[in-house]
Parts: C-alpha cells; sequence; structure tokens
C-alpha cells in the first residue's frame, strides 16, 4: 500500500524487484494506491478501498488504512483471489520468500518485537502478514461498525487486528528469526556500534525497518533518535534495489 506522499514510487518499484529475485515461479504484484505515477509497469495498481470512518483533527495515522486490505471490494471489485502475502514499502527482503506461502495457518504475522522491559503481547506487527483475500471481511466490517471504540481501545492497526483473529483463534505467528527489526536485531550493541556497521541477522528473509529510520537512511547511517550512532549499512545496497 502506498498514500500520501512520505514514500515515492522507487519503494514501489525496488519491492516489486526484491520480490521477483526472491520469490520463484508466477506472482500477481498488487499495490493499493492514490497516486501510480512513477510505478513500474509489473505492478498491478488499485484504488484503496475506502474505509467508512475519519480521522479527528491532528490525529496520527496509526496506519488504519491497511484494514483496507481486508475489504470486500478486492474480490468483489478488483477480481482479486488467493493467497496474499502483504508487505510494508520500507523493507528490505533478503531471502527467499517462498516459505511465507506453504506456512499453515489461517492467518500469519510477525510476533511483534519483546522489549526486555515490557511483558510479551500477543500483538503483531503488521509489516509482513498473509491470509486469503475475501476471508477476514468482518476485520474491517467491525471495525466501521465500532470506530470510536475500537480507536479507543487500541493504539493502532495491528493491535486491533492481532486482537481480533487472536479471539478467533486464526493468529499464528512467523518463524522468529525470518522478519527480525533493523534496529533491534541488526545494529551491534554500544559501544561496538561505533566501529562495526550493521548487519543482516542469521537466518533473515524480510528485514523491518520501523520506528527509527527506513533503508536510505540505514545505508547513509542515519538515525532520528539523537545519540544513537550506527555506521552506514552498506549490506542494504545489495538488495534495496531494482
Amino acid at each position: 500500500m502506498k498514500w500520501g506522499t512520505k514514500y515515492g514510487p522507487e519503494y514501489v518499484n525496488r519491492l516489486y524487484a526484491m520480490s521477483r529475485r526472491h520469490l520463484q515461479g508466477a506472482f500477481r504484484f498488487i499495490c493499493l494506491t492514490d497516486d501510480t505515477q512513477g510505478v513500474r509497469p509489473e505492478v498491478e495498481c488499485f484504488p484503496i478501498p475506502e474505509l467508512d470512518w475519519q480521522r479527528y483533527p491532528d490525529q496520527p495515522d496509526r496506519a488504519w488504512k491497511k484494514l483496507a486490505t481486508f475489504s470486500p471490494d478486492l474480490s468483489e471489485k478488483y477480481g482479486l483471489h488467493g493467497t496474499a502475502l502483504f508487505l510494508d514499502l520500507d523493507v528490505v527482503v533478503v531471502g527467499s520468500l517462498d516459505d511465507f506461502f506453504t506456512q499453515p495457518g489461517a492467518f500469519r504475522i510477525i510476533h511483534d518485537y519483546a522489549r526486555p522491559w515490557k511483558k510479551r503481547r500477543i500483538t503483531g506487527n503488521s509489516s509482513v502478514y498473509r491470509y486469503e483475500i475475501g476471508a477476514h471481511t468482518d476485520v474491517i466490517a467491525y471495525f466501521q461498525q465500532n470506530v470510536a471504540q475500537v480507536q479507543k481501545q487500541f493504539r493502532n492497526e495491528q493491535a486491533y487486528l492481532s486482537d481480533f483473529l487472536h479471539r478467533q483463534g486464526k493468529l499464528a505467528y512467523w518463524p522468529q528469526a525470518w522478519c527480525p527489526s533493523f534496529k533491534y536485531h541488526g545494529i551491534p550493541t554500544w559501544p561496538r556500534n561505533y566501529w562495526e556497521p550493521p548487519f543482516v541477522p542469521t537466518n533473515a528473509r524480510v528485514v523491518i525497518f520501523h520506528g527509527e529510520c527506513n533503508p536510505p537512511d540505514a545505508l547513509a547511517g542515519k538515525r532520528n533518535r539523537r545519540f544513537r550512532y550506527i555506521r552506514p549499512a552498506q549490506w542494504i545496497a545489495q538488495h534495496w534495489h531494482e
């Protein structure tokens, strides 16, 4: 999905290229977007299905629009069917994606990264999730009927989504090594971060960038937190390209 101006078409194009290099056989690459300009022709673009809700003034986005991936419009209006693997625009694919389609279960997602000072939660990180198109339209139906209640109870769409599917007994997680966090698992610990560069964690398939920097910033050695130094993550250039 791509909306607004935060990410340009190069993110879509590079994500397609990485997926093509790491996925065997034929597949369809779909982008739900409000702007198709600059997107390479191999990518099929469709409008983002409407959500029947309205953000309040100054309300953070919190990625609630991701719930549109469960809209019945995908099958009823766009003719999309089958197994879908959702990838955030700012991930870097470094290993095979084939096994993401063969893991058993109705719904798979990253188990959100544990913090040493917090209790492990059921919440998933929605940077990478897999589902059958049209199978979870109740996720978006309940949200649209209870917008205020849901947004009061849950911080963002991934917390709501995880709770909803957990209560149905459908929530399952990827193997822990497959989708590591760049900031938690790919940066040498202090003080080694001052002389050792970031690295690709062992057995990683998709490296997740969240919270502090995106791939081009990490490649340049930039973070948006003071006193958190990193050297340039040069490995990104080997993967994040067309």
